[in-house]
């Protein structure tokens, strides 16, 4: 418990900073956050076959590729180049022709990193496309996850007696997600309402945040999934007591991208 602390208040220390200067200094963590998140993404595949050196080299040039053309957008309406999108398939799929050899390369190899490169660099896109657009938009969907998962675990604790998923997560309960809920749907509706927009339906904003609460925990569900899948309990060690980037960011993608899907009607 002692080094959790310790690495989550480092992280703090550096982040924060980080997040409250925004533009060039932002981006570029978020640039180097995506690179490391698509390294674990890979090593986590390599637990069952290692990606071919000319691939990987691939999945990073198309990572950095589509993060810099999306980064030149204004707003977070997401756009991409066909010609790269073209390029994407392309790169990924002809080698498991050229390679011919399904020990090395097959196409669920290709389509498992075209989903994580295109994934993850969508995901660290909008980070920046709402940083840009307002800091406490962000602070608001970092405050509903972190206060579900906070509290879905001290809920856990106390009373948690169903299993959730059991196969995936076997110390998530149901009373546990109800618990995060409920608290992540409270701070956050307050938050909305007192700091960002104070004349919104105060029901639409329970609404929303009901939705990204629940939602960031299937995130976190959907990464577990993974790391079982490979037979692994965190995607890196790279902070001690907490796993990998893609083991924090797990829920936060997952209301990132609940988030774009409804703004709309904020």
């Amino acid at each position: 418990m002692k080094t959790r602390i310790i690495s989550a208040l480092i992280a703090f220390a550096i982040f924060i900073p980080i997040f409250l200067i925004g533009e060039t200094v932002f981006n570029i963590a978020m640039f180097v956050l995506a690179i490391m998140g698509l390294t674990e993404f890979i090593d986590m595949k390599a637990t069952k076959k290692k990606t071919p050196g000319f691939i990987k080299f691939i999945s990073y040039t198309f990572l950095l590729l589509i993060m810099s053309f999306g980064i030149q957008s204004e707003n977070v309406t997401f756009t991409i180049d066909y010609t790269i999108l073209s390029a994407l398939f392309l790169s990924f799929l002809l080698p498991t022709v050229l390679y011919h050899d399904q020990e090395k390369y097959s196409i669920n190899d290709a389509f498992y990193l075209i989903g994580g490169v295109f994934f993850l660099s969508l995901s660290m896109l909008l980070l920046i496309c709402l940083r840009a657009q307002s800091l406490y938009i962000i602070i608001f969907l970092f405050l509903i996850t972190i206060i579900t998962d906070t509290f879905a675990l001290i809920t856990g604790i106390l009373i948690g007696k169903h299993k959730l998923l059991e196969k995936i997560s076997p110390k998530k309960t149901w009373e546990g997600l109800i618990g995060g809920t409920i608290m992540g749907v409270f701070i956050g509706t307050v938050f909305y309402y007192n700091v960002i927009d104070p004349e919104v339906s105060i029901w639409l904003i329970i609404l929303v945040t009901t939705f990204l609460s629940i939602i960031g925990q299937f995130g976190d569900l959907f990464f577990s999934a993974i790391k079982r899948y490979y037979n692994k309990k965190d995607f890196s060690n790279i902070m001690p007591g907490h796993g990998g980037v893609l083991d924090r960011l797990d829920s936060i993608i997952f209301v990132l991208l609940g988030f774009i899907f409804l703004m709309r009607f904020l």
